[in-house]
Order: C-alpha cells, then sequence, then structure tokens
C-alpha cells in the first residue's frame, strides 16, 4: 500500500510540474517578438556603423587608401589573417538574418506590410555587399537556423543576381510594393529617410544602376538602365543620399574616434592615394590627411604592404588620416549610396555606351557633389584644366571617372576595391612584402569556421580552386 501512495504522490508531483509549465515559465513583461520598427532601425546603424569601421579599417587597405604600418598581414594580403578588421561576414548575414525577421513580420502581419518594401530593398543591398566581397555564398538555403537548417549550400553568384528572390528580382519587388502601399501606415525606425517611401524608392532606382553596372560585362544592360536614367527617379543630390550621420561623441560616433591614438596612428597614407592627389593637385588630399609631424607643409605617403619586423619608419615623416575620422566624427555619415556615386555610374554607363545621354554632364555634377559631400571647396579650374578635366588632352574618361568614384569612396574602402576589380581604375600598385605572389587578391576568403561548421558546403563551393583570394568573382571579366 505504501508503494501504492508512494506512486500516486510522484505521479501528482511530476504532474504538478509539467502542467501548465510554458504558461508558468514565460515571463509575461518579456517580448516574444521585436518590433519591424525596431529591428529596422537596428539593422540601418549596425551595419552602417560596422561596414564604416570596416570600410576604414580592412577596405581602405585592400584600395590602398591608407597604408597599415604594423600588424599589418591583411595590409600585406594574407586575407585569411584579419587583425583589426578584415571579417565583414558575420555583419552582413547578422544583418541579412535580422532584416529576414523585418519580412516575415510584414508578410504576416498586414499591420507591418509597410515594411516588406524597404525590406527587401535592405535585403537587396546587403546580398550586393556580401556576394561582391566573396562571390558564392549561402543565400536561399541560408537565414533557416530556426527551421532546422545550419548548413546551407551556396549559391552561384550569377543566380544571387539573376534568378527570381535575387538581387535585381528584390529591388523591383520592393519597388513595386513602395509605389503600391498609400502610406496609411507610417514606416518608423527608418535612420536613412526618416519613412519617407519616395526616398526609399530613388535607393532602390539608384541600388538597381549599380547592380546592373556590377554585372555589365555578363550581360546586356542598356535597356534597362536607359529606362532608368529617363525616368530620374534616382538619387541626384546630396540631401537626398542613403546616409544617416555619426555623432560627436559616444555612444554612436564613427568607432576610429574611440580607439587608442596609438591604434589609430597605425594608419598613414598610401603612396598610391598621394600620387593620384597629386597627380590631380586635389585639395581633398587636406581634408583626409594630415601633414607630416616633422614638416607641417608636407604630405607624403608611404607604399602598401611593409614587411613591419624588417621596416623601421618614423611616423613623424609620413602623413597621418585626418582629423575627420578622429577629432571631428560628426562630420562622418554611415553612407549606403550618394548621389554622386550614383551619377559616377551613369557618367559610365554614358561612356560606355550603354545609355545615350551626356557622360561630361555626369560626371561634372558627380565631382560637384562628391566635393560638397566631404566639405571641401572645389577649385573654380578643377574641371577645366589639368588632368580632372574630362577627356582633357588624351586623358581616358573612364579612367577619370574611376578614380573619382575611387576617391569620394574613401569612408566605404571595400567598393574601392570592389569597382578596381571590375573596372581596373584607378591603377593600383604592386605592395612592398606581399604574402600573396605580388597578386592583388580579386575576393575576399570564406571565414575558417565555414570549413568547420559547413564542410560539406564549404568544400563543393571551394572544389575548384581552394579558398584562394585570386579567383575572380562572376561578374569580374576585366
Amino acid at each position: 500500500m505504501k508503494y501504492i501512495i508512494f506512486f500516486f504522490t510522484l505521479t501528482l508531483i511530476t504532474f504538478s510540474c509539467t502542467k501548465d509549465f510554458e504558461d508558468i515559465n514565460t515571463n509575461p513583461n518579456a517580448p516574444v517578438q521585436v518590433q519591424a520598427e525596431l529591428l529596422l532601425r537596428q539593422v540601418i546603424y549596425d551595419y552602417g556603423d560596422e561596414m564604416a569601421y570596416e570600410g576604414f579599417v580592412a577596405g581602405n587597405l585592400l584600395g590602398q587608401y591608407f597604408t597599415a604600418i604594423d600588424f599589418n598581414l591583411f595590409d600585406r594580403h594574407s586575407l585569411t589573417e584579419p587583425q583589426f578588421g578584415g571579417n565583414p561576414w558575420p555583419t552582413l548575414y547578422r544583418n541579412l538574418r535580422d532584416n529576414e525577421l523585418i519580412l516575415q513580420q510584414a508578410q504576416n502581419n498586414p499591420v507591418q506590410a509597410v515594411y516588406e518594401g524597404p525590406a527587401l530593398i535592405l535585403k537587396a543591398y546587403l546580398t550586393m555587399a556580401l556576394t561582391d566581397l566573396y562571390g558564392d555564398v549561402p543565400y536561399r538555403e541560408a537565414l533557416k537556423g530556426t527551421e532546422g537548417n545550419v548548413t546551407p549550400a551556396y549559391d552561384s553568384q550569377e543566380s544571387i543576381y539573376m534568378d527570381p528572390g535575387g538581387i535585381l528580382d528584390n529591388l523591383e519587388k520592393g519597388l513595386d510594393l513602395i509605389n503600391s502601399d498609400a502610406g496609411l501606415t507610417p514606416l518608423n525606425g527608418d535612420l536613412l529617410f526618416n519613412g519617407d517611401l519616395s526616398a526609399w524608392a530613388r535607393f532602390a532606382q539608384s541600388l538597381r544602376i549599380k547592380a546592373l553596372m556590377r554585372i555589365s560585362g555578363r550581360v546586356n544592360v542598356s535597356n534597362e538602365l536607359q529606362e532608368i536614367a529617363d525616368a530620374e527617379n534616382y538619387i541626384q543630390s546630396n540631401d537626398q543620399n542613403a546616409v544617416f550621420n555619426f555623432s560627436e561623441s559616444q555612444p554612436n560616433n564613427f568607432r576610429m574616434a574611440n580607439l587608442r591614438a596609438g591604434d589609430f596612428n597605425l594608419f598613414i597614407l598610401s603612396e598610391t592615394m598621394e600620387n593620384i592627389f597629386n597627380d590631380l593637385n586635389d585639395p581633398r588630399l587636406e581634408t583626409f590627411f594630415r601633414p607630416t609631424a616633422n614638416d607641417g607643409t608636407l604630405f607624403q605617403g608611404f607604399l602598401n604592404g611593409p614587411d613591419a619586423s624588417q621596416t623601421s619608419i618614423s611616423v613623424a615623416d609620413y602623413s597621418l588620416t585626418g582629423r575627420i575620422f578622429r577629432e571631428e566624427p560628426g562630420s562622418l555619415q554611415a553612407n549606403f549610396m550618394t548621389a554622386w556615386e550614383t551619377l559616377f555610374l551613369l557618367a559610365e554607363a554614358a561612356e560606355r555606351g550603354f545609355i545615350n545621354a551626356d557622360a561630361k554632364a555626369y560626371y561634372d555634377t558627380a565631382v560637384q557633389l562628391a566635393f560638397a559631400y566631404w566639405n571641401t571647396t572645389l577649385p573654380g579650374d578643377y574641371l577645366n584644366t589639368g588632368n580632372a578635366a574630362y577627356g582633357l588632352d588624351g586623358n581616358n574618361p573612364l579612367e577619370q571617372i574611376g578614380t573619382q568614384k575611387w576617391i569620394a569612396n574613401i569612408i566605404n574602402g571595400y567598393e574601392g576595391w570592389i569597382d578596381y576589380r571590375r573596372t581596373g581604375y584607378p591603377a593600383l600598385k604592386t605592395i612592398a612584402a606581399s604574402l600573396n605572389n605580388d597578386l592583388i587578391p580579386t575576393r575576399m576568403p570564406y571565414p575558417t569556421d565555414e570549413a568547420a561548421l559547413n564542410a560539406e558546403n564549404f568544400n563543393a563551393a571551394t572544389a575548384a580552386a581552394g579558398n584562394s583570394v585570386n579567383v575572380q568573382v562572376w561578374w569580374d571579366v576585366e
């Protein structure tokens, strides 16, 4: 009898402990779903903040804006050994994941429907950044961990750009949704445009121009580009730029402003940029860099990729990066897309014959906007005489367009490197002590944990050439 009583008591206790377990152990004050407006704010800020930092410490080395004088394996093109930066993979996937949550809410809840168009545009933007850096990447099976798929297959870059659900398709779908929205529900949490859907439409059209020019070596893009150019509903002025402002002080200032002086001072003017600025007699040299400490009238650069163990230099002999990056970070913006980038792309499209338009007019306006963006006075003769004047004295207009866009993209150093890979402009230098056989990398390597955590798909993606940084991505046909 005592065993029966014991069993009954144990059963009762067990039942009592498990009945309504989920209700009892759920905090009624804790949210189970983050609101779309908070996610949108988080995605925009986190990506802008992280990639501005990444662009400075890693992208600007690949693009040869800066030289790193120590802790510089990345500058020597050992890209599997990032030090201060050089691993944007987790930033991109984290923000793609959070953006996917916005999409799910927008598609499943009519009250949140206004977020679907912007979320599709952001998905296209983030995906473009990802695949332009790495080439083939997990895409259609990615972001499905809650469904049990934690080892996604890799998609080809061609399919990521061209197929349904890819970059171009998502931009067009996002545009359609924005254009059909009645505007009855506000778009909150929008750090880029303060809820202005017409601005999102311009952003999407500028991104379409960018994406089409990326793939123009592989696909005939003339008709689509001409249609966009004729409609003129793209970003055309600096007050329409897709940017947000950093603050002068923490917690929302540019991250480089918070580093120790010794870490900040690892980055100096590159010889590549010094030569280009001198060739153009360009006053932005004084905006982006400081005179040497030993000679307050001299700007001096250094060749990228020195072997720090074999090279002894005095920082006082070279130009450190400018006050705008440290003492005046409130002047900086996290840059997603600008008028000057859009117009440089259209100038290139016109010069290449993809569209019927005045390439010089696009170029001149883009240069003016780029100077204004960087708060630098444009010299009165800059666009009329010398090496910046469009096509003057045998100058190559495509090289001029590429060089000017590269200069202005100093806050987006990865973009400068990506454009170089696509166009060949401006001409970058063979670095001092290469760890990559004197080759300039043409893609980022996959992170090392992909080989461990997603081995089968990683091995399939790298079967032909391994995880080589010298394999060209699909659109790179130069």
